[in-house]
């Protein structure tokens, strides 16, 4: 026969943990286990209250058990949800969500918010992310590839690691920035817009940054390989170990192309310098430290 009072007891440990899977079916199997510890007691000559006593004994620190079992199927819960692959999230409100390796692949997120979200090792590719709002929110290990990010906002957004690739960031601005080892390569930043930024290990390989303005920023150990520059600017930026390597030779359009750049009133390292010295920069208003 069972005994109603570990049932009521065990009800009263589970009841915080109602509808998680996991626990539901982890006080069945417990359950089925006390009763029959108790039924064994009984047998050999314990009064109820004792063997009930000893039967909850035997079980250790359940709660704590509960909690454990609880985070771990409500984190996997969550790390499913966040599949949002072919979705239709136009304008939805991701503001403050925590999404790590979340999937966006082929997404319509235009317009949607996700200031201060957390969206380490993320994933978005081929999605419509027009005029979406990533402000503050961390973008750590998150890979953007073939998406439309035209007019989207990066202010104050934690950049780590994060890599943009073939995408459209046409009036995309980032604006109070750290980027921290980013990859921007291969993508079309004429008409995006930096403001205030602190580039730091960043990659413009290959990406098209004709006449882009980078007046009074920070760039250390950054590359601007097989990048086009024509009519870029430098006016009162520092430059640091930045690297100016061409597409294979240096010919007299690449030669052509770095003329047209602006870098009056500029600070760089010697090797920097020299670099650029190299390649017929106009480098008279600069300032080597």
């Amino acid at each position: 026969m069972n005994n109603q009072k570990l049932t009521n007891y065990l009800n009263g440990v589970f009841t915080p943990y109602d509808g998680v899977k996991s626990v539901t079916e982890l006080k069945a199997d417990l359950l089925s286990d006390l009763q029959e510890r108790y039924r064994e007691l009984k047998a050999e000559g314990k009064d109820d209250d004792t063997a009930f006593s000893m039967t909850i004994s035997s079980i250790g620190d359940i709660e704590q058990t509960i909690l454990e079992v609880a985070n771990l199927s409500r984190s996997l819960e969550r790390q499913v949800l966040i599949n949002l692959s072919a979705s239709n999230l136009a304008e939805s409100d991701f503001a403050g969500v925590v999404a790590h390796k979340g999937q966006f692949k082929a997404s319509a997120l235009r317009g949607s918010d996700f200031k201060g979200a957390d969206l380490t090792g993320s994933a978005f590719s081929s999605s419509d992310m027009r005029e979406a709002n990533f402000d503050r929110a961390n973008l750590t290990d998150v890979s953007l590839t073939t998406n439309d990010l035209s007019n989207a906002s990066f202010n104050r957004t934690i950049l780590v690691r994060t890599s943009f690739n073939i995408s459209g960031l046409d009036g995309a601005n980032f604006a109070n920035v750290q980027m921290t080892d980013v990859t921007l390569s291969k993508t079309d930043l004429r008409k995006t817009i930096f403001e205030d930024c602190f580039f730091n290990g960043v990659s413009f390989e290959s990406s098209d940054l004709s006449g882009q303005r980078f007046d009074g920023q920070t760039f250390n150990n950054v590359k601007f390989d097989k990048s086009a520059l024509t009519e870029a600017s430098f006016k009162g930026a520092s430059l640091r170990n930045v690297s100016f390597v061409p597409f294979f030779s240096l010919t007299n359009k690449y030669y052509r192309s770095i003329k047209t750049i602006n870098f009056d009133g500029a600070t760089m390292d010697k090797l920097t310098y020299a670099s650029l010295k190299g390649m017929g920069a106009n480098l008279a208003k600069v300032t080597v430290v």
